[in-house]
């Protein structure tokens, strides 16, 4: 075991770094755990080969990156050279990181935490939760955890086949967006891709519809269905797991009669950007307060999720143990300095997760 550390970082990703970069600034002792080989590998087995990376700063903040060094270049820029450029930043800045390391578990209280991982213990002050949320919301269709994928491995796989992804927001769009490329490349490729989502408005940012925009002025294999619903899943007479979806055309014959139209899909084929929602049954190992979503507390967050509660500082419940990042994205529980305990916002952005770490390691340097 190494003496007591400020702070143990859980995760790579830009809130990590970030964390890093400013608690070695404050000459604060620090380490972070990384359960698998690279920084930011998160980033790397979910965001689509090629997806542009931007220095997208949400509504209401106007304020530019506290850490310069991880706002990715304005002009676009693909993921894989976005991470080359941080991975160079830990090495030159000789980042204290310890990769295929897995956190498992904390005890004690502030300031004397253990933390324990599949490899050793470390005793530090804070702990500071980055590992990020990559846990995708099911469409609670028969059959879709076996087969149904939530990313592109390989999208040279899709050529010559008709693929469908589901979901409204960036994420869908830039998965959308890279298998319509690929497609248009490839020879002789006729096959589309079949864009999907249960509402009529899609939801996207002006750097995701710039990109969309010019990927179908270029002649896109991309078909947009609204108002599409996945409605069943069923196995077809050659044994290929199906997923059936239909859109409501109008109601006919009066208010109980409606006219549909249908697709079926290969589940094989069919990618679903739904969401993610965070690590809530980390949270429950840890004993860390979650509030469950009802109609009259929650807005941004669907019916029975539990979110973290917060602090404005991004402290839990348990003094000295913090989350930042995508671990609390889409939204969390704040509660204020009045008391009053309130549904936020938190975009899933590079932007936001520096933004988490400054206001982490302010706090961690003002206690």
């Amino acid at each position: 075991m190494t003496s007591k550390l400020d702070m143990i970082i859980i995760g790579s990703g830009p809130g990590g770094i970030s964390a890093a970069l400013l608690a070695k600034k404050e000459s604060r002792s620090y380490l972070i755990l990384e359960k698998g080989k690279k920084i930011m590998q998160g980033i790397i087995d979910t965001y689509p080969k090629g997806k542009k990376v931007y220095p997208t700063i949400p509504k209401g903040y106007e304020d530019p990156f506290p850490v310069p060094e991880i706002k990715p270049p304005e002009d676009k820029i693909p993921v894989e050279q976005y991470i080359e450029q941080v991975q160079t930043l830990a090495s030159e800045n000789h980042l204290n990181i310890r990769f295929n390391e897995e956190f498992k578990e904390i005890s004690g209280a502030c300031p004397d935490y253990l933390v324990k991982t599949d490899k050793g213990a470390y005793l530090t002050r804070n702990i500071i939760l980055a590992f990020g949320s990559n846990i995708p919301n099911d469409l609670g269709i028969y059959g879709e955890a076996k087969t149904v994928r939530r990313n592109i491995e390989n999208g040279e796989d899709y050529i010559g086949i008709n693929v469908m992804v589901i979901g409204g927001g960036n994420a869908a769009a830039d998965v959308v967006c890279s298998l319509s490329k690929i497609k248009r490349e490839a020879k002789d490729d006729n096959t589309s891709v079949y864009w999907a989502h249960i509402k009529e408005t899609f939801e996207i940012n002006k750097d995701t519809a710039r990109d969309l925009g010019e990927e179908i002025l270029l002649g896109g294999h991309i078909k947009i269905l609204q108002k599409a619903v996945p409605k069943i899943g069923e196995v077809d007479s050659e044994g290929i797991d199906r997923l059936y979806i239909h859109q409501t055309m109008s109601p006919s014959a009066g208010n109980d009669l409606y006219t549909y139209q249908g697709m079926s899909f290969p589940m094989k084929n069919v990618i679903a950007c739904i969401g993610t929602h965070g690590p809530s049954a980390i949270f429950d190992a840890l004993n860390l307060q979650q509030i469950t979503c009802t109609g009259a507390i929650c807005k941004i967050a669907r019916e029975g999720e539990r979110l973290l509660m917060l602090s404005g500082h991004f402290e839990t419940g348990k003094k000295g143990i913090y989350a930042i990042g995508g671990a609390i994205s889409p939204s969390y529980m704040e509660i204020g300095a009045d008391g009053i305990i309130k549904e936020k916002k938190h975009s899933n952005l590079i932007y936001t997760a520096v933004w988490d770490a400054k206001k982490v390691i302010d706090k961690i340097i003002q206690d």
